[in-house]
């Protein structure tokens, strides 16, 4: 962190120099708004969206819905709380959603069900993929005893660390959850990587799903937002929860409108983020004391581990050449995005190349 500050004070010192631009792989959340984006912005039509009277907040709750094959959609400011609003608006106090161990909505969101909303988490294992089976989510429905939680939601979430999920699977939790008299909610964070890498449509992949969340702010690059995804009297229900949370906004259409215009822009070129993954993935592989991780289910992400006397110089040798890792250990997750180029993936091989060199020669040196 400390180095990544140093960065970009040096980038504020040098505005208007030829120093080099930031090559930023912590996360595909990091993206500026192209200059297409900020003009929808400026141009956005607006109105107090806590009274419903924004049309183009409306425009992107209509086009969301459509593309994931629901009735109604809901804007909120983050997939946290779009989330937590979706596990409000499916359970009571006292009831509980079963999940995988490492999904988002139990791993990463500070237990806010757990915490706001008295949802008691159910987390299962998965595989090395990400995955649930059948047979475990079904073993992890309670029975209707008063000693038990009452088992109300599955989570599912696709992608998985930047893995596409097996469909087949998904579709048979799904049914298995429906005949039990369960909901299902799918964590689509990141659902138009997946539809872009298995080349099928959004609604396909979340036609087995209640309720969808799908973040905005991430490969589709907004700076801001979610839209939860679902039947209609369930939104207008979660519509109450999102203001309990403090997530109604007013005119915010000019953050509405980057949605529109992500949905319109931004979606195909994800194929462009996925290729540069496998790409930089291919590159790294190169070097002997750099594990790479980086299968054909994934997309735009990869994980690299550097032996450890090498990760803190690793990442110390990138930042004085611009370019940011994430500190996370032992495996460090590259994430490709719209703001990384071709030529930026050259650049970051290029760049770890010149490392294990000059750490090889001394090594070398220090042994003669």
């Amino acid at each position: 962190m400390a180095m990544y500050e140093g960065m970009k004070a040096d980038q504020a010192a040098g505005a208007g120099s030829n120093r080099r631009r930031m090559i930023d792989l912590r996360s595909d959340t990091v993206t500026r708004p192209s200059a297409g984006m900020r003009q929808a912005m400026a141009d956005a039509e607006v109105g107090d969206d806590v009274y419903g009277e924004d049309p183009t907040v409306d425009a992107l709750q209509a086009k969301a819905a459509e593309l994931l094959g629901k009735e109604a959609g809901l804007f909120l400011p983050t997939g946290t709380q779009s989330n937590l609003v979706g596990l409000m608006t499916h359970c009571q106090r006292g009831e509980e959603y079963i999940v995988g161990d490492c999904y988002h909505i139990f791993h990463d969101e500070a237990a806010g069900a757990a915490v706001l909303a008295s949802i008691s988490p159910c987390p299962l294992i998965t595989d090395d993929k990400g995955g649930l089976s059948v047979d475990a989510v079904q073993m992890a429905i309670k029975a209707d005893d008063p000693h038990y939680a009452i088992s109300r939601l599955v989570c599912l979430e696709n992608t998985v660390s930047g893995r596409v999920q097996d469909q087949d699977t998904i579709d048979a939790i799904a049914e298995m959850a429906h005949n039990r008299g369960m909901s299902v909610h799918l964590d689509g964070a990141r659902l138009m990587n997946a539809a872009v890498a298995s080349n099928c449509s959004p609604a396909h992949l979340a036609r087995n799903a209640d309720t969808v969340s799908l973040c905005l702010s991430k490969g589709l690059g907004t700076p801001v937002g979610s839209v939860l995804c679902g039947p209609r009297d369930f939104i207008n229900r979660a519509f109450r929860a999102r203001k309990m949370l403090g997530g109604a906004m007013r005119q915010v259409g000019v953050l509405a409108a980057c949605g529109l215009y992500a949905l319109e822009h931004n979606i195909e070129r994800l194929a462009d983020d996925h290729r540069r993954a496998t790409r930089m993935a291919e590159g790294l592989s190169r070097f002997p004391s750099l594990g790479v991780t980086h299968d054909p289910d994934h997309t735009n992400m990869l994980f690299v581990e550097p032996r450890d006397e090498d990760h803190a110089p690793l990442l110390e040798h990138l930042a004085g050449e611009g370019i940011v890792f994430a500190a996370q250990k032992p495996a460090i997750r590259l994430v490709t995005h719209l703001d990384i180029s071709d030529e930026d993936v050259e650049t970051v091989i290029t760049a770890v190349g010149d490392y294990y060199a000059k750490a090889g020669k001394s090594l070398a040196a220090a042994g003669s």
